[in-house]
């Protein structure tokens, strides 16, 4: 749920989930998908290379469901949540029209289930609204949700991205540098952590040449 230029994001404990609901309710509540339809093109990549159907899988704060019910779509068994009613309700509807099941759960980070050892990936697509305190957290809850074995597939912004200003946090603490998801995935072992820039075309807030930074990383066995 990254979101746009102009909007400061900061989700922290100061921010409880009934604001941040509001807050993202805001951004939702309309027709269009701001984030588009199609899944994200890094993990089309490596949900391909790494996942195989009946697999399960959650998807962290996955918004109007692009990329939940697009794994679902592939055969995969789909666990998402979302902070914003507003946004489970399109999720739904899109899981609906595709004829595919997602389980979501009105949540967000801190007060969704995190189960120990039961996913065989956890998938984080531009869930940068989270301070250095909650990024911190998901990321030790995504290890310890996953299984041993299990990945965690992560795309965000870099510094960068504040030149392109085509999407994304406008405050540099919110962005993902390389060094800063090494560290916070160490208890992980990287498979791939790679920074890049190409052209997004994910709906009306995410459009342009992009800063973006990938990450595959598995839970030791």
């Amino acid at each position: 749920m990254a979101d746009s230029k102009n909007n400061q994001v900061h989700l922290d404990k100061s921010m409880g989930f009934a604001e941040a609901t509001q807050f993202w309710n805001e951004r939702f509540d309309k027709e269009e998908f701001i984030f588009g339809k199609e899944p994200n093109e890094y993990l089309v990549e490596k949900a391909h290379q790494h996942l195989k159907p009946n697999q399960k899988v959650l998807c962290i704060a996955d918004g109007e469901g692009r990329n939940g019910v697009w794994l679902a779509k592939q055969g995969l068994q789909v666990v998402g949540f979302d902070a914003s009613d507003i946004a489970l309700t399109k999720a739904r509807q899109f899981a609906k029209e595709n004829k595919v099941e997602v389980e979501y759960s009105f949540s967000d980070t801190d007060s969704f289930a995190w189960h120990a050892n039961t996913y065989d990936a956890v998938i984080g697509i531009f869930i940068q609204f989270a301070d250095a305190a909650m990024r911190a957290r998901i990321f030790q809850q995504a290890y310890k949700a996953t299984k041993p074995g299990g990945l965690f597939i992560l795309q965000g912004y870099t510094p960068k991205q504040l030149e392109y200003k085509t999407g994304g946090p406008s405050l540099i603490e919110h962005l993902y540098t390389e060094e800063l998801i090494r560290d916070l995935a160490k208890e992980f072992e990287i498979l791939e952590l790679v920074s890049y820039e190409k052209e997004l075309s994910e709906g009306p807030r995410h459009t342009g040449m992009s800063a973006i930074l990938g990450l595959v990383a598995q839970k030791p066995n």
